[in-house]
């Protein structure tokens, strides 16, 4: 899933699996708050807007008339706005799913191990169950790689990991739950803009029902924002219509374009795993760039040196290897088959789709199972 891409997506599927970045509540208050203090913020926010409401009507009411004013301004048709905004209700167990997935902090320096995640996320049956889809849509994956240059078994990877090769959507109505966690207002305004989004994607033919999806605002078959679905999805089948929704084909061209749009590299590998010297000096490879996205993920990473510098410090590239000029970051790996992964940019494509280590360097090595490397 991908918040940025655009969660960055930025699947939103990767809100329940990667670190979510705390933002600040903006002017709309949390559902959770008392009613009357709740009641009372809505209303000055409404005056904010420059729109009258009548005193009796709920706060959720008065904020689905600004979702709708909101939604008009950005050119969505009124006919589209008028069948779906009336009947929106608020739902509260969207509300509550969102708040259980938000991280604990942690005091500890020590990197904390993989090996329990990547029991539970790459098992014996996505292995399986990848490899017999990679195996049974080669045919067009492989037409897919040439198009985009994206590595077909990260692609199947992504899929099995967002959705279980398909068989889990999410069931939620879209609509209700951007404008649910739009209200609540932890990230209102990406959920507001996902919100318009999804009523582009009625407005450019696409059907209510198909409209459904996990309870971070994701949907079909790759777990995209709804943004992202409209600015990313592809034909994959040529019937010259990307639906996301009932197509694997479209999907997987749908992934590809995705990650080449993060910065897919052709030709590379997203890794390889490496062996740590003991003498190593991990004062001098210490990466001095301070994002201020996802920092507790790049804070794993090291400096970025050429795979030739890095033989010098004795890190020596195994698997499929990397060309001497390529540069690559260096993150140990306890517990994740191999001490340590020089990493390429084409982990940090991955990492686009959820800002999560655990999320990326597992479906990075469920797509080496699928692919049997």
């Amino acid at each position: 899933m991908r918040w940025t891409v655009g969660w960055s997506v930025a699947s939103a599927a990767a809100l329940a699996l990667g670190p979510a970045e705390a933002e600040d509540s903006q002017s709309i208050p949390s559902a959770l708050q008392a009613p009357e203090a709740r009641a009372t913020v809505q209303i000055a926010q409404a005056q904010t807007y420059g729109i009258t409401y009548p005193q009796a009507q709920s706060p959720f009411e008065r904020y689905k008339s600004y979702l709708a004013a909101k939604a008009r301004s950005q050119g969505v048709r009124e006919a589209t706005i008028q069948s779906v905004i009336p009947g929106l209700q608020l739902n509260s167990r969207v509300m509550q799913l969102d708040h259980a997935q938000r991280p604990t902090p942690s005091n500890d320096d020590r990197p904390p191990s993989f090996a329990g995640y990547l029991e539970r996320h790459i098992t014996s049956s996505l292995i399986n169950r990848g490899q017999s889809r990679y195996s049974s849509h080669w045919g067009n994956l492989s037409r897919i790689e040439q198009r985009y240059g994206v590595d077909p078994a990260v692609i199947m990877a992504i899929y099995g990991k967002e959705t279980s090769y398909g068989s889990i959507t999410g069931n939620f109505d879209l609509l209700e739950v951007l404008a649910s966690l739009a209200y609540e207002g932890r990230r209102r305004t990406l959920f507001e803009n996902e919100f318009v989004a999804t009523l582009k994607l009625m407005d450019a033919g696409v059907r209510r029902y198909q409209l459904k999806g996990s309870y971070a605002g994701a949907t079909g078959y790759p777990q995209f924002l709804p943004s992202v679905v409209l600015r990313l999805r592809q034909d994959g089948n040529g019937d010259g219509y990307a639906d996301v929704w009932g197509s694997e084909d479209d999907a997987f061209a749908s992934i590809a374009n995705y990650l080449r749009d993060a910065g897919w590299k052709r030709g590379i590998p997203w890794g390889v795993p490496v062996n740590i010297p003991a003498r190593l000096n991990r004062a001098a490879i210490q990466s001095r760039v301070h994002p201020t996205r996802c920092p507790a993920v790049f804070k794993r990473h090291s400096r970025w040196l050429t795979v030739a510098e890095w033989r010098t410090l004795g890190i020596v590239p195994g698997g499929r290897g990397l060309p001497d000029n390529e540069l690559a970051t260096l993150m140990e790996t306890p517990g994740a088959y191999a001490p340590g992964y020089l990493l390429t940019r084409n982990y940090y494509a991955i990492l686009d789709y959820n800002c999560s280590n655990y999320y990326a360097l597992s479906v990075a090595l469920l797509a080496n199972a699928i692919s049997a490397r």
